[in-house]
């Protein structure tokens, strides 16, 4: 971690003290340089012989020293006689420097060749090989090298005991390609710090930056991963090398490649083996659990997210209402404002009344004095929604409110079904981001119930689950022959569920521009975006969550 921190104080913090980690082609592809120098040698260390002729070789040896307080797995340790050299493997060319590489390189060499040093040995240089140049270089240890190293490791010491994360780097080349971008956010931090919005902008959401103004978009706007939905009722799902296999007595009916798998979600009796659901864990790819009419009830995933920091930062929020009031009226904000544009994107008649209430419940709701009062309005606003949003459907479905367990008609069992779905699409970007899905903001705590996921989810309602069902109803996608009504309860059929599933997944992948930030991303890293700024306004690094509310 010495390297990282040295390369940018930020990173090493982020992998460090809150153990945060994603890959990018950068580091698979170091990986797969590191392929053998990785094979851990068990051999013992030999002490130093200076009469021994021969050159001896270790890879992938942990080194550590109490006095150092360092411990570092060395790629391979040349010793000839008393004499050892370190030496690191790096995927890329040598750059055209005169100390031969950069300073990350040389700290961590350095740090390589002090602990050497305490084993006995004698180390006064170590070697970066660049695997693409096929070039070794020497780096000299000496006095200034020395000194630099255990300054930086003193540095990193005392930034990682303060609990107070450094700030991102300004429009640094360096954030590109970073692994950890899309988690550390350096231009979004930097934006929202340097353009605190004003109070009509709070209320209609800031203008979007001029193009050479914007932060840089450092992630793909779509992941080429996706859900696999499995809803066929006695299915089987398997693993066969790298592939998931999905058979129903022994008839085979899907083949996907991991690599392109984001999650699973099960819907009702479907059986996964030990050996498929070991490898997704392995993975961090979520299998999400429903029942079989849609209820999203579970979720498998690895150990807990290791960044317990923002965890203790979120419960400390919720346990105190001046913490989290803010928060709260963000998320009953953007939603007001959010059902407002997709009355207006759908109405065919004036309804300019409606609007105008909605602005009015949505200023109130950001000016809320309590949990309370900002409930109460969030309930005004959602029965005069609502009561216009019947109006949005053509004839065929009737929709008198909403309603659920059960839900008594087709309108609302599509909505029971979509809201699950987002529920669960925000519980997987809330547990990602390391916060605690269960420990809500604005929802308070309930047995069972994914609060903070539900927090999170607020204003992409309208947005995600309203919008979609209105286009499958009104285009004619959902029929009336996709529901089954038993005992005064309405649902969907499997046939209903699959279109509901496929209207769905096309409007998460479908693009949008970013109303703080202007660039372009598909809706699902929308989602995943705004739980990592909730993540930055809990730590305080950011002046609060700007919810994602469009025009």
């Amino acid at each position: 971690m010495l390297n990282e921190f040295t390369y940018c104080p930020r990173l090493g913090y982020l992998e460090w003290a809150q153990a945060e980690w994603a890959p990018s082609a950068d580091t698979l592809h170091g990986e797969f340089v590191h392929r053998n120098v990785d094979r851990e040698d068990r051999r013992a260390l030999p002490v130093g012989d200076a009469d021994s002729p021969d050159a001896i070789h270790r890879r992938s040896l942990r080194l550590e020293d109490a006095g150092l307080g360092l411990v570092a797995v060395v790629d391979v340790i040349e010793l000839e006689g008393e004499r050892a050299t370190p030496v690191d493997y790096k995927r890329g060319k040598a750059p055209d420097l005169p100390e031969g590489a950069w300073e990350p390189e040389r700290v961590q060499l350095c740090a390589q060749g002090l602990l050497l040093r305490a084993a006995g040995f004698q180390c006064d240089q170590g070697v970066v090989y660049y695997a693409e140049s096929k070039e070794r270089v020497t780096v000299e240890f000496d006095a200034l090298l020395i000194v630099r190293t255990r300054e930086l490791l003193a540095e990193f010491r005392r930034t990682a005991a303060s609990g107070k994360i450094p700030l991102p780097l300004v429009d640094s080349p360096k954030c590109p390609r970073c692994s950890l971008v899309s988690i550390c956010l350096p231009d979004e931090t930097n934006w929202l710090n340097a353009h605190p919005p004003t109070e009509d902008e709070e209320a209609e959401g800031a203008p979007a930056p001029a193009k050479g103004d914007r932060p840089r978009l450092a992630l793909t706007p779509r992941d080429d991963a996706k859900p696999l939905h499995l809803s066929e009722q006695g299915a089987y799902v398997g693993k066969s090398g790298e592939r998931l296999k999905v058979t129903l007595k022994g008839k085979h009916l899907a083949d996907v490649k991991l690599i392109d798998v984001s999650q699973v979600c099960l819907y009702g009796n479907i059986q996964m083996t030990t050996q498929a659901l070991a490898e997704l864990v392995e993975r961090q790819i979520p299998v999400c659990y429903f029942t079989q009419s849609g209820w999203f009830h579970g979720m498998t995933t690895g150990l807990a997210h290791r960044n317990v920091e923002v965890r203790i930062r979120q419960y400390a929020a919720a346990a105190d209402p001046a913490l989290a009031l803010p928060l709260a009226r963000a998320f009953v904000g953007g939603k007001i404002r959010n059902c407002r544009t997709i009355l207006r994107r759908n109405l065919e008649h004036d309804l300019d009344r409606v609007l105008d209430r909605l602005v009015e419940l949505a200023t109130d709701a950001e000016r809320a004095s309590s949990a309370e009062s900002l409930l109460g309005l969030e309930g005004m606003a959602a029965k005069l929604y609502f009561a216009a949003f019947a109006t949005l459907l053509k004839p065929g479905f009737d929709f008198e409110g909403r309603n659920r367990r059960p839900p008594k008609d087709p309108v609302n069992a599509t909505l029971s079904f979509l809201y699950s779905l987002l529920a669960k699409e925000a519980h997987v970007s809330a547990q990602a981001a390391g916060l605690d899905p269960m420990l809500g903001i604005l929802h308070k705590p309930r047995y069972g119930r994914p609060s903070l996921a539900l927090d999170l989810a607020e204003e992409f309602r309208p947005l995600l689950a309203d919008s979609v069902a209105l286009s499958l109803m009104n285009t004619g996608e959902l029929k009336d022959a996709h529901f089954v009504r038993r005992a005064g309860a309405c649902g969907l059929t499997p046939a209903g569920r699959r279109a509901v599933l496929s209207g769905w997944e096309r409007r998460l992948s479908s693009e949008v521009t970013h109303p703080v930030f202007g660039y372009v991303l598909s809706y699902r890293r929308v989602i995943a975006l705004q739980a990592r700024l909730l993540v930055r306004a809990l730590t305080g690094e950011i002046p609060g969550y700007p919810p994602f509310k469009t025009r």
